[in-house]
């Protein structure tokens, strides 16, 4: 008498559950490219590349949108095994099949390339604050001169400059 991946008896008239390990190999591709983005998107904060920053975004939300589809088709295999569609339900689920050795390493490895993801788009955000921290106080500046009588562009962006001391009368 062999198990299923759910643990009951080949054969038993209850539904088979799905191996939540059967996308393992494209998750962990797609988390793979999700690293190589954030790497490439803290080269672009560090330069201050707009340009580049706006071109990868589109990427990036694409390859977390694939990798969410992923991870929820893991959860409902989970689930259809009797277990939590969380980390410790996979933990559970590799305990117990016989192909845990190879399952194991790569949800190792994924569980690895997501805390470096994690790390990089923290580090990532810390970047981002420090521009928007930059632009604010120069704004802040700019608009503490406007406010005391000194603007240097007007509404048109063009520059202005304002009379001081005493107009010249030509007679």
């Amino acid at each position: 008498m062999s198990l299923s991946a759910s643990g009951r008896t080949a054969g038993s008239t209850v539904k088979r559950a799905a191996n939540p390990a059967a996308h393992l190999a494209q998750e962990i591709e797609a988390a793979d490219r999700l690293v190589a983005l954030l790497k490439q998107e803290q080269e672009h904060l560090i330069k201050a590349d707009i340009e580049g920053l706006i071109a990868l975004t589109e990427e990036k939300s694409r390859t977390v949108s694939h990798m969410s589809e992923l991870s929820m088709m893991r959860h409902r295999d989970l689930a259809s095994a009797g277990l939590p569609a969380t980390d410790e339900g996979m933990q559970q689920w590799l305990k117990g099949v016989d192909q845990a050795a190879p399952a194991g390493r790569a949800w190792s490895r994924l569980l690895e390339l997501m805390r470096s993801a994690k790390e990089l788009n923290r580090t990532n955000g810390i970047l981002i604050n420090t521009h928007l921290s930059r632009n604010q106080a120069a704004l802040d500046v700019l608009q503490q001169n406007s406010s005391q009588g000194g603007a240097f562009y007007g509404p048109n962006g063009q520059a202005t400059a304002k009379p001081t001391g005493r107009g010249l009368v030509v007679g």
